[in-house]
């Protein structure tokens, strides 16, 4: 199981407003049926690595299916296969050192 964050940019929109292809791109991403969570700088998933990069690539082309013709996409992919690797248990990893 792997955790990843996923930016996706698209540029020369004429806008410096994002969220209509952000949307557009989740579309995507709710029917894969990864676990995810939108945040305000981008999104992590959770899931089997192959099926993120799967995934990932779907939601990088539907901005060139709507017109864009320049697209960035930056993917971070934490993998870990000595255990179980959940979003959930990164952060309560942090959380209990804090106390």
């Amino acid at each position: 199981m792997a955790v990843a964050e996923i930016v996706i940019t698209p540029l020369g929109t004429g806008s410096p407003s994002l969220s209509a292809y952000v949307a557009k791109v989740h579309k995507v991403l709710e029917e894969s049926g990864l676990k995810y969570q939108l945040t305000p700088m981008g999104t992590i998933v959770e899931g089997d690595v192959d099926k993120i990069f799967e995934v990932t690539r779907k939601m990088h082309e539907v901005l060139f299916k709507e017109g864009i013709q320049r697209v960035v996409t930056s993917l971070r992919v934490d993998d870990r296969r000595d255990k179980q690797l959940t979003m959930e248990g990164k952060v309560r990893a942090v959380m209990e050192k804090l106390k």
